[in-house]
């Protein structure tokens, strides 16, 4: 009997390396993971969450919002690289010389991920482990199928919201409302 060879783990700066083949990738603890394209609901839903906050973040002044392909290292040794449907980042955490070159160091302040039904429930609640294990202060998991959403803080239990009610930006997007019927496709 022979083992199969262990997959070599790699770094993030080889994530970015790789060449363009149609395939979005994350990288959890140094192992490539393949991201198939959203159906068609969710990633109306998650345009349409993400043309919600960057409007408040760009009004508001309040940092940067970006989509699906904004990917951000969580970890390091072994990397893990996680690219949320939408991220915002206080704009005190942006360097003064502008936004870096690569994926983000760090964690957003805000991560959105719209549940897809390739999703399987226990990589997006890692996901959510993840973004909350590097410093993410609020995570919101939108379910378009189930028309609800759950929202993750550090150090508390997970709440859901219904098909008609709002997330809050709380103090991480302060004076932000999401209506969640305004989101629904």
């Amino acid at each position: 009997m022979t083992n199969a060879p262990a997959q070599s783990l790699l770094t993030a700066d080889e994530l970015l390396a790789l060449p363009e083949n149609g395939c979005q990738y994350e990288l959890v603890q140094g192992r490539l993971v393949a991201m198939s394209p959203s159906s068609s609901r969710p990633a109306i839903v998650g345009g349409n969450v993400h043309a919600e906050i960057n409007v408040f973040v760009k009004q508001h002044r309040l940092g940067i919002c970006g989509g699906a392909d904004w990917g951000f290292r969580l970890f390091t040794d072994p990397d893990t690289v996680r690219a949320p449907d939408c991220a915002f980042v206080r704009g005190e955490r942006v360097p003064t010389t502008g936004v870096p070159d690569g994926f983000w160091p760090g964690a957003p302040d805000l991560a959105v991920e719209v549940l897809s039904p390739s999703n399987r429930p226990g990589e997006m609640f890692a996901n959510v482990e993840d973004y909350l294990n590097a410093g993410t202060r609020l995570v919101w998991l939108i379910d378009p199928e189930a028309r609800e959403a759950h929202v993750f803080r550090p150090d508390r239990s997970p709440t859901r919201v219904g098909e008609h009610g709002a997330l809050s930006g709380e103090d991480v997007l302060p004076g932000f409302t999401l209506n969640l019927a305004e989101i629904w496709v």
